[in-house]
């Protein structure tokens, strides 16, 4: 068995942290405060190359392993999950189901100018009454002649209502199957076709500079050859689409939980009570003790099911595991993290307290805890 990474992984990891650093650390604060898209910093981590991570060099792509893609939304998610959520979701939510089941043709048309972050892709499946039951979508799409005719409205869609939105894989019942069940099917829809409105959505708890969005459809017309694949494969589609997604929504666990142990080891080290650092104290130690070891099991975890998917081997209920568990163990981390800091883990001039409201998103997002304990059920036969 071999722990090491790659001297490529080991690089990306330095440059992005670099960059996270300088760039991101400086103003993540006042995006938060003000609920801002960043459209700028958005360009620039398409600059350094974090869209496309996974696509061939054909389509302008990166050309990397999915092990050196967490890494990169790792390492971005340790200093901001609203940044991290931009990256995650433009690569497993909007690049992801182009590249992996759209035409020759959609892929040229499309994916050079996502993968250089000149643009953005949503993937529109929750809606108003289908979270977790992804089946019981509304959205409807009528083919009349050589035209889908979408109906319907989606609900939390990132990347989906900014200037730099290009348009959404839509999720749309197109017909009945045999059994009586909804036919569904993946259409994409440009951003500026008529009757397609995307509004911003604010006033959120976390993840307040990341874009998101309501979308609303109303006798959208798209050519026929907007569908993605096969009519019929969308339920299909979005299934694979959230076990790649939720490798990205571990390393955002991943990255934040790191983010608030450094966070909180450092104040540990520098607070004095009772003429010592607080670290030195049991209760706070351990605290540090029980981060640092599950940071440590996530990892693990997280890059095992990475390694499965780039050996394509099952990685299904990995990443559900994964997920799971990364989620987890930051929301953890992050209340060791505040309550090390004590009453300054409160503000909001102390970094540590916007790690630990974006952290439930995680416990949310690309399927509920309890979803990923239902999925791991099953894997296990139960």
């Amino acid at each position: 068995m071999d722990f090491d990474l790659t001297k490529e992984q080991e690089m990306i990891r330095k440059e992005v942290r670099k960059f996270a650093q300088k760039e991101i650390a400086p103003i993540a604060s006042e995006l938060d405060e003000k609920e801002e898209f960043s459209e700028t910093l958005t360009r620039k981590m398409g600059e350094i190359g974090l869209f496309g991570i996974f696509v061939s060099e054909q389509y302008e792509g990166q050309a990397m392993d999915y092990i050196s893609y967490i890494i990169a939304v790792e390492e971005i998610a340790r200093i901001d999950g609203s940044q991290a959520a931009t990256i995650a979701a433009g690569n497993s939510l909007g690049i992801g189901p182009i590249y992996y089941f759209g035409t020759r043709e959609q892929k040229e048309k499309y994916l050079p100018k996502l993968c250089s972050g000149e643009g953005l892709w949503g993937f529109g499946l929750t809606e108003p009454t289908a979270g977790s039951d992804a089946g019981g979508s509304k959205t409807t799409a009528v083919l009349d002649a050589n035209e889908w005719v979408i109906n319907g409205s989606k609900i939390f869609i990132t990347n989906a209502a900014c200037d730099l939105s290009m348009g959404v894989t839509v999720q749309a019942i197109t017909g009945t199957r045999d059994n009586g069940k909804p036919e569904y099917s993946c259409i994409l829809v440009e951003s500026d076709t008529p009757g397609f409105k995307a509004i911003p959505m604010h006033k959120k708890m976390m993840w307040r500079a990341s874009n998101t969005a309501e979308l609303y459809f109303d006798d959208v017309r798209v050519p026929k050859s907007n569908i993605l694949g096969k009519k019929g494969d969308g339920f299909h589609q979005m299934l694979s689409t959230l076990d790649g997604g939720r490798l990205s929504i571990g390393a955002m666990g991943l990255g934040g939980a790191q983010g608030a142990y450094d966070l909180a080891l450092q104040y540990a080290k520098e607070r004095q009570q009772f003429n010592q650092p607080i670290s030195k104290f049991q209760a706070i130690a351990f605290k540090l003790a029980d981060s640092a070891m599950e940071i440590e099991c996530a990892r693990n975890l997280l890059y095992k099911a990475c390694w499965l998917k780039n050996n394509k081997r099952p990685y299904e209920k990995e990443a559900a595991m994964g997920k799971l568990y990364c989620s987890e163990v930051m929301g953890r981390v992050t209340n060791h993290a505040v309550q090390i800091h004590g009453g300054y883990g409160l503000m909001k001039e102390y970094n540590v307290e916007r790690f630990y409201r974006d952290q439930k998103l995680l416990d949310i997002g690309e399927g509920t805890s309890e979803i990923q304990r239902l999925v791991i059920s099953r894997y296990i036969g139960c």
